[in-house]
């Protein structure tokens, strides 16, 4: 039968490779202030940083950083993914944003944090997660 091989998985870190890839590639744009979109969902984080009329500057997801499985919905995921973020604003010279937040994930608050610890200020913090008003309509009663 032999020996039990164990493998371990670095479960939890970001892919250094991944991350310095993405800081790589960063356009050195002069823009002042921008609007940071946050999407969060059960299952994945989104953080995209755009100007004042709505043009992608940058962008990352938990995804993009390494994180795999149910690891892309966790709060640490989405804190390095505004950290990640923040840093591609600070190069680019962002030093102020709008802040909107949409999705009810736990990576919420954390992306915001993760991002606003690099020094750049948040103006405003908008909550516009979509609320549906009535949903589908409801199946048919069964008859037995």
């Amino acid at each position: 039968m032999g020996k039990k091989r164990i493998i371990r998985k670095s479960g939890g870190t970001v892919d250094q490779g991944l991350k310095s890839r993405s800081l790589a590639r960063v356009a050195k744009k002069n823009i002042v202030s921008g609007t940071l979109h946050i999407h969060a969902t059960y299952n994945n984080t989104k953080v995209l940083l755009t100007d004042k009329n709505g043009n992608a500057i940058a962008w990352s997801s938990s995804g993009a950083l390494g994180f795999s499985g149910a690891k892309k919905g966790t709060p640490f995921a989405a804190a390095k993914v505004g950290e990640l973020v923040g840093d591609k604003a600070a190069i680019i010279g962002v030093k102020d944003v709008d802040v909107v937040i949409r999705g009810v994930g736990a990576g919420r608050e954390s992306a915001l944090r993760g991002f606003a610890g690099k020094g750049i200020e948040v103006s405003r913090i908008a909550d516009d997660t979509p609320v549906p008003h009535n949903g589908p309509r409801p199946p048919k009663p069964r008859r037995v």
